[in-house]
């Protein structure tokens, strides 16, 4: 069964940049670009470490993305999907912005 948790305020978000927050003993990367807010896995499978809100973040080919500081893979904000190695895919979660509170789906 899903839930919805409040993560932070969205003022704790800085546009073009991620944060990590712990979710029910999971790293959460929050992403703020262009006004919207994103939520993945903050693990890199491939690089094994908890890192991806470290990474850049922007436009790749018309799709918002995230690129692992370690691999420099390149992950859809959207969907998770590593957009260079097929079948990588990073767990993402619904967002909800409720009176400037941020909430993720889990």
């Amino acid at each position: 069964m899903s839930e919805w948790i409040e993560v932070c305020g969205l003022q704790d978000l800085v546009e073009g940049a991620g944060v990590a927050a712990l979710v029910k003993d999971t790293q959460i990367a929050l992403f703020l670009l262009a006004g919207k807010v994103y939520a993945l896995n903050n693990y890199d499978p491939v690089g094994k470490a908890n890192v991806m809100s470290r990474g850049m973040i922007g436009d790749l080919k018309g799709q918002p993305m995230v690129a692992s500081p370690l691999q420099k893979l390149h992950y859809n904000l959207e969907t998770g999907a590593c957009m260079d190695k097929e079948g990588v895919v990073l767990q993402n979660y619904p967002v909800q912005l409720k009176n400037n509170r941020v909430f993720i789906e889990v």
